[in-house]
């Protein structure tokens, strides 16, 4: 009887270890695709922000491109159009980030550093790891603890200078 109770109890401790393993998978899936959801919307909220940065640029361009013109016909010195050199390239820039294969360019040089640049990817000092983390964590929380129980020393032993003092000046 023992036997059979055992055997029960590793056929469902099986069954529970295989449903954890699914259902782990499944959340980490999950997780995957949310992260995923999250990038494309802020890739996207990037795009509508440099269209938007764009329209503003184009604007700004039109209209003061138009009045150097109009100043360059009125007084005969095209020096008034100099400024707008410059101005063409970031128009441009921002056209071709908006409207262009700005991105798929980035994206293809960002592919092409993961794969064989991956020394640039590297963060400062390495990979967090658990042990640095709680390192860290407890020197905080030592150094809270430490100005926890000196702020009331250090507060009693100035107002005590302070009375001290007005005591040798009286």
């Amino acid at each position: 009887m023992g036997n059979f109770m055992g055997k029960a109890l590793d056929e469902s401790f099986n069954k529970n270890k295989k449903f954890m393993i699914e259902m782990q998978s499944i959340q980490l899936e999950r997780q995957i695709h949310m992260q995923d959801q999250m990038r494309q919307r802020m890739q996207a909220l990037q795009v509508a922000r440099a269209r938007e940065l764009f329209y503003w640029w184009a604007a700004f361009y039109t209209v003061g491109l138009v009045g150097a013109v109009a100043v360059a016909r009125r007084t005969g010195r095209r020096t008034a159009l100099f400024p707008f050199f410059p101005l063409t390239f970031i128009v441009g820039y921002q056209a071709d980030l908006a409207y262009g294969n700005k991105l798929e360019r980035i994206r293809a040089e960002a592919e092409h550093i993961m794969r064989s640049e991956t020394e640039l990817l590297e963060p400062p000092c390495g990979v967090p790891t658990t042990s640095g983390i709680d390192a860290a964590r407890h020197k905080l929380s030592d150094e809270q603890r430490y100005t926890r129980k000196t702020e009331p020393k250090t507060a009693a032993l100035s107002h005590l200078l302070l009375t001290w003092e007005a005591s040798l000046t009286s």
